[in-house]
C-alpha cells in the first residue's frame, strides 16, 4: 500500500524553504544494533534500493523508515521480580537505588532480546508541495523533523491558510491539532448539500461532533440520521466519499485524506507508475481545492454567524 500500489492516506505541505539538492543521505535510515541502549531508529531510505532520491527538477521521491522496540511491561515486571528474588536469596538487602538498577538490567536483557518493529512512511516532494503517505500525528512529525534537518521547511496546506481566511473561535467545537478548522467540517457539508460528492450509500462512515460535546460515528445506510444530526447543529469531522467513482475517507477539519483507492497503473519504471499515480492524486486534490474556492463566501458567512 501506498504512493506505488492500494489505498493510500495523504497529507500535504507547501514548501517554504527547499535547498537545490536535498541531502536525504544525511539523515539516512540506520539499524538499531545488537546490545545497544537506543530503543527507536529513523532516517531515509530510497523508494527503491539505490535508486535517486530526485527524480527530475522540483520533484523528490522518499520513504522514512522508523523501527522502534518497545518493551512489553508485563515481561519487565516478571524479569524485575526473578531479579530482586535472586538478589534476595543471596542475602541481599534492596533499597530503592538497588531496586532501580535492577530494572535498568532487566530492560536491558529484554532489549537484547527484542526484535524492533518497522514502519515505512513514503513522502513526494513535487512542485513545491509535499505529500506525506500518512495522516498519523506521529509519523507526520517524524518525517518532518527529518526534512528540517536537511533544510526543508514546510507549514500545512489547506485552503483557508492557503486563501487567508481568518476565523471566529468555535462556541464548543475543539480544534486541537495544527492546520484544523472548522472551515474544513463547512466544506463537507457543503459539498454533501451540492452533490459535488458522494456520500458512500451503503457502506457509510461519518464521524461527528454535537453541541453537547458528543462524537458520534454513523456506519451502513448513514443519510437518514445524517440529516437528523445537522439539523441538532452538528458538525460534520470525517466522511467517507464518493468522487467521480473514487471512493475515499476525508478529514474535513484537517483537511487530509485518510484513504483513496486509486487504479492500478503500468509503466517500465516505478518512476513512472509514481508519477502517472500522484497525478490522479493530485486531480482529487484540485477538486477539493477548486471548490472550497468557489465555496469561500458561502463558508465565511456561515463561520461569521456560528
Amino acid at each position: 500500500m501506498g504512493f506505488l500500489s492500494g489505498n493510500i492516506a495523504c497529507t500535504r505541505f507547501n514548501i517554504i524553504s527547499l535547498p537545490d539538492e536535498p541531502a536525504f543521505q544525511q539523515q539516512s535510515f540506520q539499524l538499531i544494533q545488537p546490545g545497544s541502549n537506543f530503543t527507536e531508529s529513523s532516517g531515509f531510505i530510497p523508494f527503491e534500493i539505490e535508486e535517486p532520491y530526485t527524480l527530475g527538477k522540483n520533484f523528490h521521491a522518499f520513504r522514512v523508515r522508523i523501527d522502534k522496540i518497545n518493551i512489553d511491561a508485563t515481561l519487565l515486571k516478571e524479569r524485575l521480580r526473578e531479579l530482586i528474588k535472586l538478589e534476595r536469596d543471596r542475602g541481599e538487602k534492596l533499597g530503592s537505588k538497588k531496586i532501580r538498577n535492577l530494572k535498568r538490567l532487566a530492560q536491558d536483557e529484554l532489549l537484547s532480546r527484542s526484535a524492533p518493529r518497522s514502519k515505512v512512511i513514503e513522502g513526494v516532494i513535487r512542485n513545491q508541495v509535499l505529500y506525506v503517505g500518512s495522516t498519523s500525528k506521529s509519523h507526520l512529525g517524524t518525517v518532518l523533523a527529518l526534512l528540517q534537518k536537511i533544510g526543508v521547511e514546510v507549514e500545512y496546506k489547506t485552503p483557508w491558510f492557503d486563501l487567508g481566511m481568518e476565523e471566529n473561535e468555535h462556541p464548543w467545537l475543539d480544534l486541537k491539532e495544527p492546520g484544523q478548522s472548522i472551515f474544513g467540517s463547512r466544506f463537507l457539508r457543503a459539498l454533501f448539500e451540492e452533490h459535488d460528492f458522494m456520500v458512500e450509500p451503503e457502506k457509510g462512515s461519518i464521524k461527528l461532533a454535537t453541541p453537547t460535546h458528543a462524537r458520534v460515528s454513523l456506519t451502513g445506510e448513514v443519510l437518514g440520521e445524517l440529516d437528523h444530526y445537522l439539523e441538532e447543529g452538528a458538525e460534520i469531522l470525517a466522511a467517507k466519499l464518493i468522487f467521480e467513482e473514487t471512493p475515499m475517507a476525508f478529514d474535513g477539519l484537517s483537511y487530509r485524506i485518510n484513504s483513496i483507492k486509486l487504479e492500478r497503473f503500468k509503466g517500465d519504471h516505478w518512476s513512472e507508475v509514481l508519477e502517472l499515480r500522484l497525478d490522479r492524486l493530485q486531480e482529487v486534490w484540485e477538486a477539493f481545492d477548486t471548490r472550497f474556492s468557489q465555496l469561500k463566501t458561502k463558508l465565511q458567512v456561515q463561520a461569521a454567524i456560528t
